[in-house]
């Protein structure tokens, strides 16, 4: 009827819900540890929200959970504190290991080094906690932590960063008319290496055996420029690594590349690529344009992906008694790589390089 206006709606009265300071401290600890147990840690942050003054709703909503997991776990917490957010024993024989000691083990492995090690292994831990090595092994494995094994990893510092990913991820989604894009770098310091006694060939079941030591015969150096439409290669190979033979390079691509198109160069910020000679060099050839990949990122340009499979066809397993052998093989295989070239696809964009870098 006119005039009326609707009484908000009385919903079910909440648990009322206050935490202590050692509760709060357990449960943030719980919240925090991603890794310890994914059901102990949901639970937790659920309760955590819920003391802030959340409704159900609204935790649900945040957490991407059911709203009556919220209110079975607010009402858990509220009758049975910390101890209502372990799951009840189940019928049957009971565990042998307790959710104690998984959460011991997982909170040292992840927190602490045992002495003067490193890192953690199956044996120390074992001694550190009482149980088994095998124990200790399938804790590890079911929460998927490797303690023996170390990944790498290095973030630009470049000031620049941001606008240098967007001008060459903008190059390779959409490249300029009339004009090509080279990646261009150089694989410096490729030693020609011969092994100390004969490689013994692959045979059924063995694979290719060689020593472990070898002699060394000299070094070279690559030049490269990838085509990212078309996968070929410009290259020169030089005994030296310097602004001139730098130089000497530019000049091959100017007259590779026919002279009605722009020529694009992507590479980093070596020095040899940015001293005064090249810089005077490239403003007497207005065609060429240069675009710096950030600092400390390689991986954005194409030939380094190239120059990796040059090395595991070619280089790592090669035998050469000297610099002119190695030459003439790399040559030989860059010849047979323009005879059929493949082009690489580039599939990130810069914001989800970006993203994934935040």
């Amino acid at each position: 009827m006119a005039g009326l206006v609707d009484e908000p709606r009385p919903g079910r009265r909440k648990s009322e819900l206050v935490l202590s300071d050692d509760e709060r401290a357990q449960l943030t600890r719980w919240a925090r540890r991603a890794k310890t147990a994914q059901f102990l840690a949901l639970r937790a942050r659920i309760v955590l929200r819920c003391a802030e003054g959340g409704t159900n709703k609204q935790v649900a909503a945040e957490l991407g959970v059911r709203e009556q997991s919220v209110s079975r776990w607010r009402a858990r917490f509220v009758k049975r504190r910390l101890d209502g957010l372990v799951d009840e024993p189940r019928p049957g024989r009971p565990p042998s290991i307790l959710l104690d000691q998984v959460e011991d083990v997982l909170t040292a492995t992840l927190e602490s080094t045992p002495g003067k090690d490193t890192h953690w292994s199956r044996t120390p831990m074992a001694e550190r906690t009482g149980l088994s090595k095998s124990t200790i092994g399938r804790i590890w494995k079911r929460f998927d932590l490797k303690p023996h094994l170390q990944d790498s990893f290095k973030l630009s510092t470049d000031p620049q960063f941001v606008a240098k990913v967007v001008d060459v991820v903008g190059l390779y989604h959409h490249p300029p008319e009339k004009a090509v894009v080279l990646c261009v770098d150089e694989k410096s310091q490729i030693q020609a290496l011969d092994r100390s006694q004969p490689v013994l060939p692959m045979m059924p079941g063995m694979p290719e055996r060689r020593t472990h030591d070898y002699l060394r015969h000299g070094i070279t150096s690559l030049f490269a420029a990838f085509n990212i439409a078309d996968g070929t290669v410009i290259s020169a190979l030089h005994r030296r690594h310097r602004a001139v033979e730098f130089k000497k390079f530019l000049a091959m691509i100017d007259k590779a590349v026919p002279a009605g198109l722009d020529v694009h160069l992507v590479c980093d910020n070596y020095a040899t690529h940015n001293t005064a000679e090249i810089r005077t060099w490239l403003s007497k050839h207005p065609r060429f344009h240069v675009h710096f990949t950030p600092t400390g990122s390689s991986w954005m340009n194409q030939v380094e992906r190239w120059f990796g499979l040059l090395t595991d066809k070619l280089i790592r397993r090669g035998v050469h008694t000297s610099v002119k052998a190695l030459e003439d093989d790399i040559t030989a295989w860059i010849d047979t790589w323009n005879e059929n070239p493949r082009p690489f696809t580039w599939t990130k964009t810069a914001d989800e390089i970006l993203n994934s870098l935040a």
